[in-house]
């Protein structure tokens, strides 16, 4: 999903915010999402957790976009132009509805619920995604990946992904990346990784072993829950720091709660991330944006879409300046 913003700001990361609450327990921070309007007149509302000022990165995931459950018919359904990435990973989950992506390798492809698209955007990718005909609710979340300096200029690729649901006491989980509960994933990444989504029965809690090696984030879709004693709610994202060999979500709701868990190892690496463009540096942001207005095949064309591509927004009236994770307050 890109950002459509016209005036997409040149993030300054580490810096305090006011849009998060304080640690409610030790070892956890909440952070809140901001609402985002992707889109024109009718534009659709995500909710973005990743980035904020008190926090640029979870492992390597540095984007986080909740969204839906949203009436397709009544924004239109989803319709994302052609686009550019460079220097991530693009992670795309559904919880409802199903999109149909294509991009610049050929790729033509389905996301349904339960189902992962992954797309390594390096030196340069252009994408599009389109909600299916028949598609009355969207619903889900969009994650980019960091990539790291060794790989960031890596060439294209796409990955699909369903992964077995596992049951484990009141939990089921779906695995789409990394490993957990005995489930693996078999997908390629730089870094490791984890993301799964974990659905609890009502008033069930689930233990959970982890790399203490990873910090990790809760974000909860629907229902209430607890992480080591804080309370979460939807579109609240639990941040814990490494050091946790188990973690227990417990389901403090009526009904089914749903959330999606992300981890990694700390990405020591200061990254600039403007528009749909993850750099090290802004004239790699400079440059990135030169070659999409050019039409470079740095990016190549995406062949099926019945329109136009997105033109890039213009540039901050400043130097971008790299940032990476202050120490937690």
């Amino acid at each position: 999903m890109s950002n459509v913003k016209t005036d997409p700001a040149a993030l300054r990361y580490g810096a305090p915010v006011e849009d998060s609450r304080p640690a409610a327990a030790p070892g956890v921070d909440v952070l809140s999402a901001r609402e985002v309007p992707l889109g024109g007149p009718r534009a659709m509302l995500v909710r973005r957790t990743l980035p904020q000022r008190a926090r640029t990165l979870i492992g390597a995931w540095c984007f986080a976009d909740h969204y839906g459950p949203i009436d397709a018919t009544a924004v239109g359904g989803m319709d994302v132009a052609p686009h550019p990435h460079t220097g991530l990973q693009t992670v795309s989950w559904l919880f409802d509805g199903e999109i149909e992506h294509e991009d610049t390798l050929g790729t033509r492809a389905l996301i349904r619920p339960g189902e992962m698209n992954l797309m390594t955007g390096g030196y340069g990718i252009a994408h599009s995604e389109i909600s299916a005909p028949g598609t009355t609710v969207i619903h889900g979340v969009q994650l980019w990946v960091a990539l790291p300096e060794e790989h960031r200029n890596t060439g294209r690729d796409f990955q699909h992904y369903v992964p077995e649901a596992v049951r484990v006491d009141g939990a089921e989980i779906r695995v789409f990346l990394g490993s957990l509960a005995q489930s693996a994933s078999p997908v390629r990444t730089f870094t490791p990784l984890l993301g799964a989504e974990i659905t609890l029965e009502p008033h069930t809690a689930v233990t959970l072993s982890v790399d203490p090696a990873f910090e990790h984030g809760l974000l909860v879709d629907s229902g209430d829950v607890r992480l080591v004693d804080t309370e979460l709610h939807p579109a609240e994202l639990g941040y814990v720091p490494c050091g946790a060999d188990a973690l227990t979500v417990v389901n403090t709701s009526d009904g089914p709660a749903r959330t999606i868990l992300l981890g990694g190892p700390p990405f020591e690496e200061e990254i600039v991330m403007w528009w749909n463009f993850i750099g090290r540096s802004h004239e790699d942001i400079v440059r990135a944006r030169a070659d999409w207005e050019a039409s470079s095949d740095r990016f190549g064309v995406v062949q099926g879409y019945p329109g136009r591509r997105l033109p890039a927004p213009a540039l901050p009236n400043a130097v971008i300046m790299p940032r990476g994770n202050q120490p937690r307050r």
